[in-house]
Protein backbone atom coordinates (compact mmCIF):
# COMPACT_ATOMS: atom_id res chain seq x y z
CA UNK A 1 0.00 0.00 0.00
CA UNK A 2 2.90 2.76 0.79
CA UNK A 3 5.40 1.69 -1.53
CA UNK A 4 7.16 5.13 -0.46
CA UNK A 5 7.18 6.39 2.89
CA UNK A 6 9.14 10.23 3.67
CA UNK A 7 9.63 11.02 7.30
CA UNK A 8 10.12 13.83 8.09
CA UNK A 9 13.66 14.06 10.51
CA UNK A 10 15.58 16.02 12.05
CA UNK A 11 17.21 13.48 14.67
CA UNK A 12 14.20 14.20 17.80
CA UNK A 13 13.29 11.77 19.97
CA UNK A 14 10.04 12.15 18.10
CA UNK A 15 11.21 12.12 14.59
CA UNK A 16 13.38 9.04 15.50
CA UNK A 17 10.11 7.44 16.28
CA UNK A 18 8.32 7.90 13.23
CA UNK A 19 11.34 6.97 11.27
CA UNK A 20 11.47 3.53 12.91
CA UNK A 21 7.28 3.13 12.76
CA UNK A 22 8.18 3.91 8.86
CA UNK A 23 11.37 1.40 8.65
CA UNK A 24 9.40 -1.46 10.85
CA UNK A 25 6.66 -0.88 8.18
CA UNK A 26 8.85 -1.49 5.29
CA UNK A 27 10.74 -4.49 6.79
CA UNK A 28 6.98 -5.65 7.05
CA UNK A 29 5.54 -5.50 3.64
CA UNK A 30 8.04 -3.77 1.59
CA UNK A 31 8.92 -0.77 -0.26
CA UNK A 32 11.26 2.27 0.50
CA UNK A 33 12.39 4.97 2.99
CA UNK A 34 13.44 8.67 2.28
CA UNK A 35 14.45 10.24 5.28
CA UNK A 36 14.20 14.31 4.64
CA UNK A 37 15.93 16.94 6.49
CA UNK A 38 14.89 20.68 5.93
CA UNK A 39 17.77 23.09 6.43
CA UNK A 40 15.98 26.03 6.36
CA UNK A 41 17.78 29.16 6.88
CA UNK A 42 16.63 32.98 6.77
CA UNK A 43 19.68 35.68 5.48
CA UNK A 44 17.35 38.28 7.53
CA UNK A 45 16.80 36.38 11.17
CA UNK A 46 18.64 37.23 14.41
CA UNK A 47 22.36 36.35 14.70
CA UNK A 48 23.11 35.26 11.02
CA UNK A 49 26.31 34.96 9.62
CA UNK A 50 28.58 33.42 6.88
CA UNK A 51 28.46 30.57 6.54
CA UNK A 52 25.59 29.47 8.81
CA UNK A 53 23.68 28.00 6.19
CA UNK A 54 26.85 25.54 4.82
CA UNK A 55 27.11 24.52 8.77
CA UNK A 56 23.78 23.77 8.70
CA UNK A 57 23.38 21.79 6.03
CA UNK A 58 26.29 19.67 6.78
CA UNK A 59 24.58 19.78 10.32
CA UNK A 60 21.25 17.88 8.45
CA UNK A 61 23.51 15.61 6.39
CA UNK A 62 25.35 13.85 10.03
CA UNK A 63 21.71 13.84 11.11
CA UNK A 64 20.38 12.03 7.93
CA UNK A 65 23.40 10.06 7.83
CA UNK A 66 23.05 8.32 11.06
CA UNK A 67 19.65 7.90 10.62
CA UNK A 68 20.22 5.83 7.45
CA UNK A 69 22.97 3.75 9.89
CA UNK A 70 19.90 3.80 12.37
CA UNK A 71 17.72 1.75 9.89
CA UNK A 72 20.11 -0.14 8.78
CA UNK A 73 21.40 -1.84 12.20
CA UNK A 74 18.41 -2.12 13.69
CA UNK A 75 16.00 -3.01 11.42
CA UNK A 76 18.04 -4.00 8.28
CA UNK A 77 16.42 -1.59 5.80
CA UNK A 78 18.40 0.73 3.45
CA UNK A 79 17.16 4.95 3.59
CA UNK A 80 17.45 7.09 0.92
CA UNK A 81 18.46 10.75 2.39
CA UNK A 82 17.79 14.32 1.61
CA UNK A 83 18.58 17.37 2.51
CA UNK A 84 17.27 20.38 1.28
CA UNK A 85 17.20 24.31 2.09
CA UNK A 86 13.75 25.56 2.67
CA UNK A 87 10.90 25.68 5.08
CA UNK A 88 10.55 22.13 6.42
CA UNK A 89 6.69 21.78 5.47
CA UNK A 90 7.18 22.61 1.93
CA UNK A 91 10.37 20.58 1.86
CA UNK A 92 9.01 17.61 3.18
CA UNK A 93 5.87 18.12 0.64
CA UNK A 94 7.46 18.33 -2.06
CA UNK A 95 9.60 15.63 -1.74
CA UNK A 96 6.59 13.26 -1.28
CA UNK A 97 5.55 14.79 -4.63
CA UNK A 98 8.84 14.21 -5.97
CA UNK A 99 9.27 10.71 -4.99
CA UNK A 100 5.24 9.84 -5.45
CA UNK A 101 5.27 9.23 -1.47
CA UNK A 102 2.07 7.21 -0.30
CA UNK A 103 3.13 8.08 3.30
CA UNK A 104 4.70 10.64 5.15
CA UNK A 105 5.70 9.91 8.52
CA UNK A 106 6.25 12.47 11.16
CA UNK A 107 6.83 12.88 14.96
CA UNK A 108 4.56 15.35 16.72
CA UNK A 109 7.30 17.49 18.32
CA UNK A 110 10.40 17.95 16.83
CA UNK A 111 14.14 19.87 17.88
CA UNK A 112 14.83 23.38 19.15
CA UNK A 113 16.94 25.46 16.56
CA UNK A 114 15.76 22.90 13.50
CA UNK A 115 12.13 24.41 13.15
CA UNK A 116 10.70 22.24 15.62
CA UNK A 117 7.64 19.73 14.42
CA UNK A 118 4.91 20.37 16.36
CA UNK A 119 0.88 20.78 16.29
CA UNK A 120 0.14 24.06 14.58
CA UNK A 121 3.45 24.42 12.94
CA UNK A 122 5.08 21.91 10.79
CA UNK A 123 2.78 18.98 11.40
CA UNK A 124 -0.34 20.63 10.90
CA UNK A 125 1.39 22.48 7.69
CA UNK A 126 2.36 19.13 6.14
CA UNK A 127 -1.04 17.85 6.65
CA UNK A 128 -2.92 20.57 5.32
CA UNK A 129 -0.51 20.84 2.26
CA UNK A 130 0.10 16.86 1.63
CA UNK A 131 -0.10 15.07 -1.41
CA UNK A 132 -0.49 11.54 0.43
CA UNK A 133 -1.77 10.36 3.97
CA UNK A 134 0.34 11.67 7.01
CA UNK A 135 0.96 9.62 9.78
CA UNK A 136 1.85 11.29 13.18
CA UNK A 137 3.51 9.00 15.70
CA UNK A 138 3.02 9.68 19.38
CA UNK A 139 4.82 6.69 21.55
CA UNK A 140 8.22 6.31 22.38
CA UNK A 141 10.38 4.63 19.61
CA UNK A 142 11.14 1.49 22.00
CA UNK A 143 7.49 0.78 21.68
CA UNK A 144 7.66 1.29 17.71
CA UNK A 145 7.06 -1.80 15.40
CA UNK A 146 4.33 -0.16 12.61
CA UNK A 147 1.95 -3.26 13.41
CA UNK A 148 -1.40 -2.69 14.09
CA UNK A 149 -3.62 -4.95 16.23
CA UNK A 150 -6.35 -2.75 17.03
CA UNK A 151 -7.57 0.52 15.30
CA UNK A 152 -10.09 2.96 15.62
CA UNK A 153 -11.90 4.74 12.53
CA UNK A 154 -14.10 7.68 13.53
CA UNK A 155 -16.75 8.01 11.14
CA UNK A 156 -19.85 10.62 10.13
CA UNK A 157 -20.56 9.24 6.84
CA UNK A 158 -18.85 11.37 5.12
CA UNK A 159 -16.80 11.41 2.02
CA UNK A 160 -13.47 11.71 4.26
CA UNK A 161 -14.73 9.22 6.67
CA UNK A 162 -15.60 6.89 4.15
CA UNK A 163 -11.81 7.21 2.81
CA UNK A 164 -10.51 6.66 6.21
CA UNK A 165 -12.88 2.98 6.67
CA UNK A 166 -11.67 2.28 3.37
CA UNK A 167 -7.92 2.68 4.55
CA UNK A 168 -8.13 1.04 7.61
CA UNK A 169 -10.06 -1.79 6.01
CA UNK A 170 -6.84 -1.97 3.47
CA UNK A 171 -4.46 -1.67 6.58
CA UNK A 172 -6.01 -4.63 8.97
CA UNK A 173 -6.23 -7.17 6.02
CA UNK A 174 -2.64 -8.75 6.79
CA UNK A 175 -2.61 -8.14 10.66
CA UNK A 176 -6.26 -9.14 10.73
CA UNK A 177 -6.69 -6.32 12.59
CA UNK A 178 -9.45 -5.12 15.05
CA UNK A 179 -11.89 -2.34 13.53
CA UNK A 180 -13.91 -0.43 16.20
CA UNK A 181 -15.96 2.47 13.63
CA UNK A 182 -16.58 5.24 16.28
CA UNK A 183 -20.01 7.77 15.76
CA UNK A 184 -19.82 10.42 18.21
CA UNK A 185 -23.23 12.68 18.22
CA UNK A 186 -21.66 16.01 18.79
CA UNK A 187 -23.25 18.36 22.12
CA UNK A 188 -25.76 20.27 19.58
CA UNK A 189 -26.97 22.19 23.05
CA UNK A 190 -23.61 23.64 23.39
CA UNK A 191 -23.46 24.81 19.95
CA UNK A 192 -26.55 26.06 19.20
CA UNK A 193 -29.73 27.46 21.31
CA UNK A 194 -31.09 23.88 20.81
CA UNK A 195 -33.46 21.94 23.08
CA UNK A 196 -33.06 18.37 22.82
CA UNK A 197 -35.57 16.34 24.12
CA UNK A 198 -36.11 12.48 24.72
CA UNK A 199 -37.70 12.21 21.30
CA UNK A 200 -35.05 14.56 19.61
CA UNK A 201 -31.84 12.47 21.32
CA UNK A 202 -34.54 9.22 20.44
CA UNK A 203 -33.77 10.38 16.67
CA UNK A 204 -30.19 11.15 17.24
CA UNK A 205 -29.20 7.92 18.11
CA UNK A 206 -31.31 6.08 15.55
CA UNK A 207 -29.50 8.20 12.85
CA UNK A 208 -26.04 7.14 14.48
CA UNK A 209 -27.22 3.54 14.33
CA UNK A 210 -27.40 4.20 10.78
CA UNK A 211 -24.83 5.82 10.07
CA UNK A 212 -22.72 3.06 11.92
CA UNK A 213 -24.39 -0.06 9.81
CA UNK A 214 -23.41 2.13 6.54
CA UNK A 215 -19.59 2.15 8.15
CA UNK A 216 -19.93 -2.00 8.88
CA UNK A 217 -21.71 -2.38 5.55
CA UNK A 218 -18.67 -0.63 4.02
CA UNK A 219 -16.18 -2.69 5.91
CA UNK A 220 -17.96 -6.13 4.94
CA UNK A 221 -17.84 -5.10 1.27
CA UNK A 222 -14.08 -4.91 1.73
CA UNK A 223 -13.87 -8.48 3.60
CA UNK A 224 -13.52 -7.52 6.88
CA UNK A 225 -15.60 -7.36 9.99
CA UNK A 226 -15.95 -4.32 11.57
CA UNK A 227 -17.28 -3.58 14.84
CA UNK A 228 -19.31 -0.19 16.02
CA UNK A 229 -19.89 2.43 18.83
CA UNK A 230 -22.23 5.51 19.81
CA UNK A 231 -21.05 7.88 22.14
CA UNK A 232 -22.25 11.65 22.86
CA UNK A 233 -20.03 14.40 23.25
CA UNK A 234 -17.05 16.38 22.33
CA UNK A 235 -15.93 14.66 18.98
CA UNK A 236 -11.60 14.86 20.06
CA UNK A 237 -12.43 13.91 23.84
CA UNK A 238 -14.98 10.97 22.61
CA UNK A 239 -12.19 9.71 20.35
CA UNK A 240 -9.35 9.78 22.51
CA UNK A 241 -11.24 8.22 25.86
CA UNK A 242 -12.87 5.51 23.17
CA UNK A 243 -8.73 5.07 22.09
CA UNK A 244 -7.63 4.65 25.49
CA UNK A 245 -10.49 2.15 26.22
CA UNK A 246 -10.06 0.38 23.40
CA UNK A 247 -6.41 0.46 23.58
CA UNK A 248 -6.14 0.69 20.18
CA UNK A 249 -2.52 0.82 17.59
CA UNK A 250 -3.83 3.18 15.29
CA UNK A 251 -6.28 5.98 14.92
CA UNK A 252 -6.99 6.83 11.49
CA UNK A 253 -8.96 9.74 10.30
CA UNK A 254 -10.10 12.58 7.11
CA UNK A 255 -8.77 15.90 6.91
CA UNK A 256 -12.67 16.57 7.04
CA UNK A 257 -15.96 15.38 8.50
CA UNK A 258 -18.53 15.95 10.95
CA UNK A 259 -20.42 17.95 8.69
CA UNK A 260 -22.68 20.87 9.77
CA UNK A 261 -21.51 20.58 13.05
CA UNK A 262 -18.32 20.40 14.13
CA UNK A 263 -16.21 19.72 11.15
CA UNK A 264 -13.34 17.85 11.68
CA UNK A 265 -10.41 19.85 9.71
CA UNK A 266 -6.53 20.80 10.79
CA UNK A 267 -7.01 23.41 13.55
CA UNK A 268 -9.81 21.76 14.76
CA UNK A 269 -11.04 18.35 16.04
CA UNK A 270 -8.21 16.35 13.77
CA UNK A 271 -5.49 18.43 15.18
CA UNK A 272 -6.52 18.11 18.91
CA UNK A 273 -7.43 14.63 18.15
CA UNK A 274 -3.69 14.57 17.49
CA UNK A 275 -1.95 16.11 19.72
CA UNK A 276 -3.65 14.25 22.82
CA UNK A 277 -4.08 10.72 21.36
CA UNK A 278 -2.34 7.76 23.06
CA UNK A 279 -1.55 6.38 19.82
CA UNK A 280 -0.28 7.35 16.27
CA UNK A 281 -2.75 9.20 14.05
CA UNK A 282 -3.06 8.10 10.62
CA UNK A 283 -4.34 11.32 8.65
CA UNK A 284 -6.28 9.92 5.43
CA UNK A 285 -6.22 12.17 2.18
Amino acid sequence: MYDTIVVGYDGSGPSRAALKEAAAWVKSHGGKVVVVNAAYFDEEEPGAAPGQMERRLELGKRICRQAADDAARDLGVQAETIVCNGEAPEVIADVAREKRAGLIALGTYGKKGLKRLIMGSVTASVISHSPCDVLVVRKPREKCSGDYASILVPFDGSEFSRRALERACALSKPRDAVITVLYVIPRYEEMVEFFKTEAIRKRLFEEAGKVTRQAEDIAAKAGVTAGSEIAEGYPEAEIIEASRRLNNDLIIMGTYGWKGVTRALMGSTTERVIMNAPCPVLVVR
